[in-house]
């Protein structure tokens, strides 16, 4: 199931979404609570696609917590529906420009 931006918000607003240990991981050392990234997701967008991920379909979602924290998650669909939450991190210099620019020189040598 490929990730869109409808049916992402309508699996949050509808609570079917789960994080993976991996995210959970990550949201803890991030200090970003579930109230947070709910938010963040509810009005979520998509920013890069990724529909041939060997994994899945997934993509990468630029959203804002209430109190305007940016945040990107990388989420894909399980069969049964449920929106899957794989990681989640503030977008940061050096890899990221801003919050939707990609540093184009990451990782050169």
């Amino acid at each position: 199931l490929r990730v869109r931006t409808e049916t992402l918000r309508e699996a949050v607003r509808a609570g079917r979404w789960a994080m993976t240990r991996h995210a959970r991981e990550q949201a803890g050392k991030r200090h970003v609570g579930d109230e947070s990234l709910v938010d963040a997701l509810a009005d979520g967008e998509i920013l890069e696609d990724y529909p041939d991920d060997p994994r899945g379909p997934s993509a990468l979602v630029l959203g804002y917590t209430e109190d305007a924290r940016c945040l990107h998650s990388v989420c894909a669909f399980d069969p049964g529906g449920v929106l899957l939450v794989i990681t989640v991190y503030e977008p940061a210099p050096p890899r990221w420009l801003d919050a939707r620019t990609r540093n184009p020189r990451w990782g050169e040598s």
